[in-house]
């Protein structure tokens, strides 16, 4: 018998789906099966409604339906399920002319490409370039001159002077930031915990220093940019230090500029005139913990 041109079963292999036709004449003997024999996949997934007067049976099912099966390769999706042949019985129980058939099928789909037609231009930042983004968050605390146009190169003040700070973060391609100080401590020696230790910027944000009788400390504002925080802070000196040297350690961190400042993420004077906290941003009543020390931790 002669091979015919066409496939008994042909499969298109789509965007999210796949097409299976099936010529009736399935086994080329001249003798069509019936369409409800016909079926796909584990699920036993029906064809489209049929023609009778078509010579094929058509079925149309997404790539994770019927029952079918996924595996992942280091290159390539595989989709995999079956065309399944089941006859009926025919009148006489003694005798069969048919079997059962099953035709396996597959779908490979490249990992590392676009099965549309169209490019895809994702609008979100990919999760590893995201973290790397994270990985180059650059923070720097600087002392400044008196008009804050450049870092100051000296280090030494006279009392009476004030100390202008500078804090500030910079990054590649992350999303937009606010800068806070949570605490900034001065000590005697590098230890950061040593003893004496002066908290000057204590509970995530309050200036504490700025409530001194003779003191003038307080954030600037306003900001020069989010990213950017600028405090003043009377000179001083621990009592009976001869050494006459101090170290300060900050601690600085962002919180997403779309963020509005909370208890959490402040920057609090204390006003002499009014005898009341006050916010570089936001409301008075991110500040009401600079009062009772019970400030939230970030």
């Amino acid at each position: 018998r002669a091979l015919s041109p066409r496939p008994a079963v042909a499969v298109r292999c789509q965007e999210g789906q796949l097409a299976v036709t099936v010529r009736r004449d399935l086994f080329g003997t001249g003798r069509p099966v019936r369409a409800a024999e016909l079926s796909l996949g584990t699920a036993s997934c029906p064809p489209l409604s049929p023609d009778p007067a078509q010579a094929f049976v058509t079925f149309v099912a997404a790539l994770h339906e019927c029952g079918s099966t996924l595996q992942v390769t280091p290159d390539s999706l595989i989709y995999r399920t079956a065309l399944f042949y089941k006859p009926t019985s025919s009148g006489n129980p003694l005798i069969v002319r048919t079997t059962p058939a099953e035709v396996p099928i597959e779908c490979h789909y490249p990992r590392k490409g676009n099965v549309s037609s169209g490019a895809v231009h994702p609008t979100w930042a990919p999760f590893r370039s995201t973290v790397a983004a994270q990985e180059r968050l650059r923070f720097s605390l600087r002392l400044m001159d008196d008009d804050w146009s450049r870092e100051r190169l000296s280090n030494g003040f006279q009392l009476g002077d004030s100390l202008r700070f500078q804090a500030d973060v910079a990054s590649e391609g992350h999303v937009p930031l606010r800068l806070f100080v949570d605490q900034c401590v001065a000590t005697a020696t590098p230890d950061r915990s040593s003893s004496p230790r002066y908290a000057f910027i204590d509970l995530g944000g309050c200036l504490v220093d700025g409530r001194a009788e003779d003191s003038g400390s307080a954030f600037v504002s306003p900001r020069p940019r989010p990213e950017s925080l600028r405090f003043l802070v009377d000179a001083f000196k621990f009592a009976g230090d001869v050494g006459n040297l101090l170290y300060i350690s900050c601690h600085l961190r962002v919180s997403p500029l779309a963020q509005a400042p909370n208890p959490w993420n402040k920057a609090c004077s204390f006003n002499k005139a009014s005898g009341l906290w006050a916010p570089l941003e936001g409301t008075a009543a991110i500040c009401s913990c600079c009062d009772t020390g019970s400030c939230p931790s970030p």
